[in-house]
């Protein structure tokens, strides 16, 4: 039986960035249900790093991914524009100073600085803040990253390979998989997502009330075409957000629909919603919807991600509520996690906020 000091379970983003980071520095194997890593959110991602996304408790983990991300090369510059009619003026003032506060940039744009960067923008919208560091992020180059790196470091990547038992006993845990494999390991890591609560049950540590939600994405060909330059366009209400994509625009109501961890796909009322809601923003025609898809964003009950051991079952470890925004905050979050699984500290980000004893009465 295969003996390893971590187990990993989970290959998306959020499992392939932590192990590559504990990668050479100990035995560690990852598990994957799927047939390959990355097929679910990861896979699904209209990625962007933009340091107000998430809110401000996430924007730590953000910004410390930034200069990891760019020395990665897998930034685009894109610039983010959150909008808001002349009745959300207060709204959009109130967002610019948060992000003002935290030290990001923001500029605030009138309405003609608006529509000289959103053609066709309809005359209700009047304000905006802009963040010049917004950029586009490479999912699939950051995830392949992620995957070159651990195996570089010796870990193991094991597809196909669900969990349906952990056990603790002398030698730590005990681990059966879907296929009757087994395996040992130390320390188990919970990186499954839409599944962490789930995994944690198999290993009997009480669930956190991490919930999946629903977000749906459209591909549409419009006329007239989209500029290459427009910005990520974001609602001040979070009702829509869209961006430029290969000539075509990627549309996504904003939507968050709870549901059980599933492959997730699209319903046609939320294309529709979206549609209809770019039809208030804009005055473009869409003359195909090309593409659509939805992928499941997982969070816990205060939206913020949880990073830690568990405080009542010893050697579980969680790295799992990342919501929306775990791959833009992937880097950072993968080195303040691989610290606190060998009891290290890296970096600069605060691990208390994020971890598991704050949901213990």
């Amino acid at each position: 039986m295969a003996r390893f000091d971590i187990v990993v379970v989970g290959a998306g983003m959020a499992g392939a960035s932590l192990a590559a980071e504990l990668a050479g520095r100990a035995q560690v194997l990852v598990l994957e249900g799927e047939d390959q890593p990355g097929y679910h959110t990861t896979g699904r991602s209209a990625a962007f790093w933009t340091e107000s996304y998430g809110g401000p408790g996430v924007q730590p983990l953000t910004s410390a991914s930034g200069p990891l991300l760019q020395a990665l090369g897998v930034l685009n510059r894109r610039e983010a524009l959150t909008i808001g009619t002349t009745q959300q003026a207060a709204e959009v003032e109130a967002f610019a100073r948060t992000y003002e506060a935290l030290g990001i940039e923001v500029q605030r744009l009138d309405r003609a600085a608006l529509a000289a960067r959103i053609p066709g923008l309809r005359p209700a919208w009047t304000h905006g803040a802009l963040e010049p560091s917004c950029c586009d992020i490479d999912v699939a180059a950051l995830h392949q990253h992620c995957l070159a790196q651990l195996r570089a470091g010796g870990a193991q990547l094991w597809c196909r390979a669900r969990l349906i038992a952990a056990e603790r006993d002398g030698g730590g845990w005990l681990l059966t998989l879907s296929d009757g494999r087994q395996a040992r390991c130390d320390v188990l890591v919970d990186a499954a997502g839409a599944w962490a609560d789930g995994v944690a049950d198999i290993a009997g540590a009480a669930a956190l009330g991490i919930m999946p939600y629903r977000r749906t994405i459209a591909q549409c060909r419009v006329d007239p075409a989209v500029p290459a330059d427009l910005p990520l366009v974001l609602d001040v209400a979070e009702r829509f957000y869209f961006k430029p994509e290969s000539g075509r625009l990627w549309l996504s109501p904003h939507d968050e629909t709870p549901s059980p961890p599933c492959d997730a796909a699209p319903e046609e009322i939320d294309i529709a919603v979206a549609l209809e809601r770019l039809g208030t923003v804009v005055d473009w025609t869409v003359a195909h919807v090309e593409h659509r898809w939805a992928g499941l964003r997982s969070f816990a009950p205060d939206r913020l991600p949880i990073y830690g051991f568990d405080v009542q079952v010893p050697g579980f470890f969680w790295f799992a509520g990342q919501g929306g925004f775990g791959i833009q905050t992937a880097p950072a979050a993968a080195r303040l996690a691989a610290g606190l699984v060998l009891g290290q500290r890296w970096g600069d980000v605060d691990p208390k906020p994020y971890a598991p004893e704050r949901f213990v009465a």
